[in-house]
């Protein structure tokens, strides 16, 4: 996979930007949204899921230590790439949330919903069932 990035419109504090990059693993890859996660600026890691899960990887780590905000159209996103990868046999796992985002996953109950990783080597690792 290569390396993606891409930019969204205004937020309430100013252009909302999110940038995703794309890096492989083994067995899947990690995607990397860095910014604020929301309605305006989700465009660039709905399409790096699509294109993660279109492509074979078993596992697609999403790196969420470099969001600094994630409101419930982040959340929706994460959740249907998460069914979705489900039914077809594979898997989204969260990575390193940064606290916002921890505690949105607290509050929402969707913590219980992910599988949820300190590292990307430790959810390699709980892909490969070890």
């Amino acid at each position: 996979m290569t390396d993606g990035q891409g930019t969204a419109g205004d937020g309430p504090s100013g252009p909302a930007v999110l940038t995703v990059t794309v890096e492989p693993l083994a067995d899947g890859c990690r995607l990397l949204p860095v910014g604020e996660l929301d309605h305006d600026s989700a465009g660039p890691l709905r399409e790096a899921l699509d294109d993660a899960l279109g492509g074979p990887a078993a596992m697609v780590a999403v790196d969420c230590s470099g969001l600094s905000f994630c409101d419930s159209t982040g959340l929706n996103l994460l959740l249907r790439a998460r069914l979705a990868a489900e039914s077809a046999g594979r898997r989204v796992v969260l990575v390193d949330p940064s606290p916002m985002v921890a505690r949105m996953l607290e509050i929402t109950g969707a913590g219980e919903i992910f599988q949820v990783y300190a590292t990307v080597a430790q959810a390699a690792r709980g892909a490969s069932g070890g």
